[in-house]
């Protein structure tokens, strides 16, 4: 039941939809699809990445905040989620949002990996095309005519691992300074470890999974990540931080 319905919701028009591009590509170069593929997800996901870079930025701005009321209610765990929740609410932050469009993003590079994996390619799978997705002529999986994208190559998987620093380094920026008369709490510190691992640690992961699986997640890793800071340079243009948004509560 469950493999028929991920088909029918997901492998399935994900395969038309890649098998589409490649049947207008020039040369049927199933690298250039992929490509393309990806940008339509990226798009059509934008208003979920759009939620989550907003979110990302929001807290940090309200972060100074957060720490007040975690100084001013040490014990009062419950008055201290309960302000918490209601400055996320003032400000239309949803705390959740960026985790799930990494769970989006992470189920869409699985699907992908499959579409390519088990769909067969270059053969086409003529039973899983719709009855109006056309049958291309040709399928190349030499990437420009250069690279199988079947293969594996470091250079791809360096660019990836390198726009995914740069990615990570705009959507996580470093920790705000704590005042110069406070000492750094557990939180704080665990909050720079994980800081440092998201800058550094990331974009190395990224770099060994794209060239220990295929120039396929290379390529979308490379896409995606031009996409996001392109998003990123968007938000950050046209954000209405919480020091500018009118107030809509009361003030604590």
């Amino acid at each position: 039941m469950w493999s028929s319905l991920y088909h029918a919701v997901f492998y399935d028009p994900m395969y038309n939809g890649l098998i589409f591009l490649v049947s207008v590509v020039p040369g049927g170069d199933v690298g250039i699809a992929i490509i393309l593929l990806t940008i339509v997800v990226r798009f059509a996901l934008f208003p979920l990445s759009l939620k989550a870079t907003r979110t990302q930025l929001l807290m940090r701005e309200l972060e100074p905040e957060l720490r007040r009321l975690r100084e001013e209610l040490p014990k009062n765990k419950e008055e201290l989620a309960r302000r918490t929740m209601a400055l996320y609410k003032e400000h239309r932050v949803n705390p959740f949002s960026s985790f799930l469009f990494l769970l989006v993003q992470i189920f869409f590079i699985f699907t992908l990996y499959l579409v390519f994996w088990k769909g067969g390619l270059p053969n086409i799978q003529d039973d899983l095309l719709y009855s109006f997705t056309p049958s291309p002529g040709a399928v190349s999986t030499m990437l420009f005519g250069v690279l199988d994208i079947a293969g594996k190559s470091f250079f791809l998987a360096a660019i990836a691992g390198i726009t995914q620093y740069f990615q990570t380094k705009l959507s996580i920026p470093p920790p705000l300074p704590l005042p110069k008369d406070k000492k750094p709490s557990f939180k704080d510190d665990m909050a720079r470890s994980f800081n440092l691992q998201m800058r550094y640690a990331l974009p190395v992961i990224i770099l060994v999974v794209s060239y220990t699986t295929s120039i396929v997640v290379a390529l979308y890793f490379i896409v995606s990540n031009m996409v996001s800071i392109g998003q990123e340079a968007y938000v950050r243009r046209t954000l209405k931080r919480p020091t500018e948004a009118p107030p809509t509560g009361n003030a604590h």
